[in-house]
């Protein structure tokens, strides 16, 4: 895992207890945790709204015939929204809303295609999802050898090409005139 994810993942819950404890000290612990629990409860209902818009699109789609490539995306986008609403903070709670609000989601559904579906489907299909296929020959082919038609010369000598007359392996011992 790359250490920026890390960072960050790291970086959430310090920055969710750091805000807390300046609001439990400006408000109190009562309207802290008062807060918390109402955001976490209000983006919940937003998330089950939302949820059952996705799922009635999905399956309009699926009735239709259609890849329902946008609601699935937007399905694991709100499952990930849930779960950051139950969790205890308010920076998980914001990031939660930020994948639940449809606006939002839209900016991060088109994220996620371009930064982590494309480039796994990808590598899965090499480059056959996106259209991103090597078509001037063959590539090399890894051991350090040059494959012919990669881009570089190669010479063919001569005793390379062999050609055979047809009539030469005639057993009839009569030459292709004669016939």
């Amino acid at each position: 895992m790359d250490l920026r994810v890390i960072g960050v993942l790291l970086l959430v819950p310090l920055l969710d207890v750091m805000l807390l404890v300046v609001l439990a000290t400006r408000l109190g612990p009562v309207p802290t945790v008062a807060i918390v629990v109402l955001t976490a409860l209000l983006g919940l209902l937003l998330v089950r709204a939302e949820g059952r818009h996705t799922m009635s699109k999905l399956r309009e789609k699926v009735a239709r015939g259609d890849v329902p490539t946008d609601e699935l995306l937007d399905g694991g986008l709100l499952l990930v929204a849930g779960a950051l609403m139950l969790t205890p903070g308010l920076v998980t709670d914001a990031v939660g809303l930020l994948f639940a609000l449809p606006p939002s989601r839209y900016v991060v559904r088109g994220a996620t295609k371009r930064y982590v579906v494309r480039p796994y489907a990808d590598a899965k299909t090499g480059g056959l999802a996106s259209g991103n296929v090597y078509v001037g020959g063959f590539p090399n082919d890894g051991d350090g050898e040059t494959v012919p038609g990669d881009g570089d010369h190669v010479d063919v000598g001569e005793d390379a090409y062999e050609f055979t007359d047809p009539d030469e392996g005639d057993d009839s011992g009569a030459s292709a005139g004669e016939r």
